[in-house]
């Protein structure tokens, strides 16, 4: 059974990022995926309660921009809107952080949950480098396309959950 059979007849796959404030990570996430997966998945992202920045990290915007890459429609939420028993499904949750995993909640219908830790670079400076926010999208990036890959090939939910993590383990 693949991820579009427990989805549904004609569902695409559902991919949530979580990131602690919802305003770099799990932006550039979103907007990575939306371009690299090209309709191919429902993306979502999401904050931890009490945690949402005010708005989005403006180097998150400009490096989306840059790289030609589409800006979620929606500024910082929490993921209470993704929790709810009636909420639409989520096939795959992916934290951001290590603060953002320790924290997830019990999703509904359980979806695969990873963590592929990136550095909170708004905490080191709340404008971060150019430098440094492109080097971070190049880097989802690259395990973005091999997620949209693997999805591709309907794989086995089993293996795909030990690909997704261990996709978070890549330098």
């Amino acid at each position: 059974m693949d991820l579009r059979e427990t989805a549904g007849p004609g569902a695409l796959p559902a991919i949530l990022f979580v990131s602690k404030r919802h305003s770099l990570r799990s932006v550039l996430a979103h907007g990575c995926m939306e371009h690299v997966g090209r309709g191919r998945f429902r993306v979502q992202s999401c904050g931890v309660p009490g945690e949402l920045a005010g708005e989005t990290n403006p180097g998150a915007l400009a490096a989306l921009k840059v790289a030609g890459m589409p800006a979620p429609a929606r500024g910082p939420q929490c993921w209470t809107a993704f929790v709810k028993p009636a909420s639409a499904r989520t096939d795959i949750v992916i934290a951001l952080d290590r603060f953002a995993f320790t924290k997830l909640p019990a999703w509904p219908r359980q979806p695969e949950t990873a963590l592929w830790n990136y550095p909170d670079l708004v905490a080191l400076d709340p404008v971060p480098p150019v430098v440094e926010v492109t080097r971070l999208l190049h880097s989802l990036r690259c395990r973005l396309e091999i997620l949209a890959a693997l999805l591709a090939r309907h794989a086995e939910p089993s293996a795909l959950r030990s690909d997704i993590r261990d996709i978070g383990q890549m330098e």
